[in-house]
């Protein structure tokens, strides 16, 4: 028996391994089994260069568990090692067995996994003791034992093996004793090892028998040896593609929308397919779906340091041996070549969008609800994407149409330019609650866009800082003559006086919620009396600051703020102020009356003014001017004090104010059972 220690610079070095090196645990048994599907692909490369003459035979890794000896063995039947090897490729921490193997056999070695010569030794992060038993493929020599207690101490002596390849037996120490349960192994095995191209066995396949299952003689494979990234596309139909799917993601129900492979063998080598799913609203669950593999073995599934980051959206599996990872495999390096293959996975993204919209409008259509999601978080977070994707975004309008932005703009070109020269897009963010607005502006021949995805406040804010004259307005953002406004107009029926005393009686029936300011516009008698709108820029805003961003912080914590817009040419307001001056011109006449003499006083002072520079007139006649101006204010308010109490008992002003809001989805509870009731009372008078 040869004792010796570990050839290893350092005299900690096991401490860091099991506790830094490799900072996920579980990733030994991917380690162990990468191993083992190296050592096996020697075997056949070296048996097809006539190196190795004998049987191949059964090639199977099995992965074995014995509770009560405490022990995991991973099994191979490959290259195996002879005692000069286990010195060199185990004794010599970083000494890479596949690393001199790949210089030796370089043009035949796209099947070799291992790169850093250190996976062996994840296995000490959960055992207290590790045994090799090995033998080479080589002729006339002897099988070897190896034995270390994970101190660099170690016993090497020869033993007897019958078949060549090597055990790997592990002897899981206390802390890691959930790993001899079979489900925590079938789960490992699962995560990394479902597609390895050597056929790797844990346990047996089951049948049903005497009422209940049990083990049969056939082994139980657990991975696809050829999953549908390593075949080529020519070979494989869409249903092998989303039988795929849902072998990487079998909770999933829906299809995914359309696909791409991928298969670049300079600069990089890069395989993969990616899935475009159905995206929901909510797109952070989305991520973390796209699953990285080094020639079949999983990495991660947190790809950001690959793709840009909306393509984490997407799902699907991306492989390639020029993705530089640290020594563990655990994460990734920055590489130039990382950069290149972020870019051409873009571009052919891109391509792929391209390539169905132009063949295929109508199927891109009917995919684009799912999938505008994904274009709008790609063209608002990469400006590269955005400027190569512009052509293919869709607008829908109300009625389901859907256009380029060319296209639409063609569309309204002509009805929706204001007297500005701006084209106005109008939008719906919710077309049940804002149906009258809708309505209203299909009357005038407008068209109306559907933008109630969970971006489209960020996106339309983009997108009409590019587009040049043209303006994004949501349909209930004005009423319709100033959202679009053209030169002719409506003449007022109330004059500046009438909209002056009719403002505190509007005011006296005002929600207490939110901030309402009261305005008067010319509108036709076909509109409603009153029009409750939110100011465009504000509204957006708002919008923005639910999904973060720059506004979340000062626009978000803003109360809401409406514009009450009453149609001075609606024949109820007409009613109104004649009702009013009916039952209240003698009280504001009083004030009115002195109002007017006071105005004539300030008449006369400002006369006096004329021709005058600040400091030439009299403090005396600033004095009285201040004085009466203070005068009228306090008049003012007397008579606006009397008209909102005289407000408060007009059921027909709480009335029209109340159907503004009940369009606007504004009247819930209690003020919405009380305009039933009313309505009611109004009827039966």
């Amino acid at each position: 028996m040869q004792k010796g220690k570990i050839n290893v610079t350092g005299e900690d070095i096991f401490p860091i391994i099991k506790k830094f090196l490799y900072s996920d645990h579980e990733i030994f048994l991917r380690e162990l089994v990468s191993n083992a599907v190296d050592a096996t692909q020697k075997i056949k490369i070296l048996n097809s260069k006539g190196e190795f003459k004998g049987e191949l035979g059964d090639l199977t890794i099995r992965i074995a568990v014995d509770k009560e000896a405490k022990t995991l063995t991973v099994s191979d039947a490959g290259i195996g090692m002879t005692s000069e090897e286990v010195e060199k490729y185990i004794n010599q921490i970083a000494f890479s067995g596949a690393e001199e193997f790949v210089e030796t056999y370089k043009d035949d070695t796209n099947a070799i996994i291992g790169h850093f010569g250190l996976g062996f030794y994840s296995s000490f992060m959960v055992s207290e003791n590790v045994e090799i038993k090995t033998k080479s493929f080589k002729e006339n020599t002897k099988a070897v034992h190896w034995q270390c207690d994970g101190s660099p101490e170690f016993t090497l002596e020869e033993t007897e093996k019958e078949k060549r390849g090597t055990d790997i037996i592990l002897h899981i120490d206390e802390d890691s004793i959930d790993y001899l349960e079979d489900s925590k192994i079938n789960e490992l095995l699962s995560k990394y090892c479902k597609f390895l191209p050597i056929d790797v066995a844990f346990g047996k396949e089951q049948e049903y028998k005497d009422d209940k299952y049990v083990d049969t003689d056939k082994d139980k494979i657990i991975n696809n040896t050829a999953p549908a990234w390593t075949k080529k596309p020519a070979d494989l139909k869409d249903e092998d593609y989303n039988s795929f799917y849902k072998e990487l993601y079998p909770a999933t129900i829906d299809d995914p929308l359309f696909h791409i492979h991928l298969n670049v063998d300079y600069p990089f080598d890069l395989t993969g397919i990616l899935y475009f799913p159905k995206f929901k609203n909510n797109f952070e669950i989305q991520k973390n779906k796209i699953q990285l593999y080094q020639r079949q073995v999983f990495v991660t599934d947190s790809v950001e340091g690959i793709v840009p980051e909306f393509l984490t959206l997407l799902h699907g599996v991306l492989d390639s041996p020029d993705i530089p990872l640290n020594v563990s495999r655990s994460y990734l390096q920055s590489d130039r070549n990382v950069k290149k293959i972020a870019g051409h996975i873009t571009k052919k993204v891109v391509d792929r969008l391209k390539e169905i919209f132009n063949k295929e409008r109508e199927a891109y259509e009917q995919k684009w609800d799912d999938l505008k999601l994904f274009v709008e978080y790609g063209m608002l977070s990469d400006e590269k994407f955005a400027e190569k994707a512009e052509k293919i975004f869709l607008l829908k309008n109300i009625d389901g149409k859907f256009f380029t932005f060319d296209e639409y703009k063609e569309v309204v070109k002509e009805n929706q330019t204001d007297k500005h020269g701006s084209i106005i897009h109008l939008y719906t963010n919710n077309a049940d609650e804002q149906y009258s607005f809708i309505e209203t502006a299909k009357a005038k021949g407008y068209d109306v866009l559907v933008m109630d995805g969970h971006l489209d406040a960020h996106f339309i804010n983009q997108i009409e800082s590019k587009q040049t004259g043209v303006r994004y307005l949501r349909v209930d953002a004005d009423v319709i003559d100033k959202l679009i406004e053209k030169e002719d107009g409506f003449e007022s029926k109330l004059s500046s006086e009438n909209e002056k005393d009719l403002t505190p009686i509007f005011r006296s029936q005002l929600p207490q919620e939110g901030t309402f300011l009261i305005s008067f516009e010319a509108l036709s008698n076909d509109n409603n009396p009153i029009i409750i709108t939110q100011n465009e820029f504000m509204r957006r805003m708002k919008d923005m600051s639910k999904t973060g961003g720059e506004a979340a912080g000062y626009y978000g914590n803003l109360p809401e703020t409406y514009n009450l817009v009453v149609n001075s040419n609606h024949d109820l307001v007409s009613t109104i102020k004649d009702k009013m001056y009916t039952d209240k011109s003698a009280d504001i006449d009083v004030f009115k009356k002195e109002i007017l003499a006071l105005n004539s006083d300030i008449d006369a002072l400002n006369k006096l003014k004329e021709g005058k520079k600040e400091e030439e007139i009299p403090q005396e006649e600033k004095d009285k001017a201040e004085d009466i101006n203070k005068k009228i204010s306090e008049l003012e308010a007397k008579k606006d004090k009397v008209l909102e109490e005289y407000g408060k008992d007009n059921k027909l002003v709480k009335q029209i104010i109340d159907l503004g809001l009940l369009a606007n989805n504004l009247l819930k509870g209690e003020p919405l059972s009380k305009f039933v009731k009313r309505s009611i009372e109004l009827i039966e008078e």
